[in-house]
């Protein structure tokens, strides 16, 4: 089975901001602060957008096939987000792997579900729930008890909102990097300076933080031998080495051994 650990870095959709609150004549950074401002009034302090509002800018992966691993941003700092989500549901297609999350459930998918619709995206594999396969009425990606799509926040709280755990704590717990150099807060602000290669890189490392604590998921529950999960740790170790690019080394560097 394949695996596909993902995540995304989200901005203020100043477009659909600008459209829905009548906003035709100020730039996008006066958009984005009136948006955020209406939110903390909506919920008494948070500016956590609701997530339609939320524009992909980002999707980082680490896809882990039977003879190999591979961590990468998908397309190009240019691409647009209707080619970001297109390659992201493409590789559903391609691959129907495990697809792995942290928060996944409660705010990626989401998000992504409502950016497709707007986009016009097709997600056929994805959405299936048996109609076209008859596997997929027992696991698919939609049902939040299946396996097919496995939001590891979400299971190791046993489904308990209160049990809830951030995915940096948890990281860092298990002796791996946690959060490196930026946080979810701060990626508009690095958007607005230009700084999308910066936000690839931490993508790619939250999702790595996430496959490291899957890893260790997958031993927990005895899917892994502790001799496999200290050879995947190693191969991910290999490749990383063999990418050679400054913000992976850095994660090596912070990544404890055992």
């Amino acid at each position: 089975m394949n695996t596909f650990v993902f995540d995304i870095e989200t901005i203020p959709d100043v477009e659909s901001g600008r459209r829905l609150l009548d906003l035709k004549n100020l730039d996008d950074h006066d958009v984005a602060n009136i948006m955020l401002q209406r939110r903390r009034q909506e919920t008494g302090g948070s500016e956590f957008l609701r997530h339609y509002l939320h524009r992909i800018v980002a999707i980082s992966a680490v896809l882990k096939t039977s003879d190999k691993v591979k961590v990468w941003s998908l397309g190009e700092k240019e691409s647009s987000e209707k080619e970001l989500i297109q390659r992201f549901f493409d590789g559903v297609d391609k691959f129907v792997p495990t697809l792995v999350s942290w928060n996944g459930s409660g705010f990626d998918l989401p998000v992504l579900h409502y950016r497709a619709l707007l986009h016009g995206v097709i997600a056929q594999r994805y959405w299936d729930t048996g109609d076209n396969d008859r596997d997929f009425k027992w696991n698919n990606y939609i049902s939040r008890y299946h396996a097919r799509h496995t939001d590891l926040m979400d299971v190791l709280a046993a489904y308990q909102p209160r049990a809830n755990a951030p995915l940096d704590q948890i990281a860092t717990m298990l002796g791996f990097p946690g959060k490196m150099g930026m946080s979810g807060a701060r990626v508009w602000e690095n958007y607005q300076a230009g700084d999308i290669e910066g936000i690839r890189n931490y993508c790619e490392t939250d999702v790595l933080n996430t496959y490291l604590v899957y890893l260790r998921f997958e031993l927990m529950r005895g899917n892994l031998t502790e001799q496999a999960y200290n050879r995947d740790c190693e191969n991910l170790r290999n490749t990383l080495v063999g990418e050679n690019k400054e913000h992976l080394n850095g994660f090596l560097s912070v990544w404890q051994k055992p």
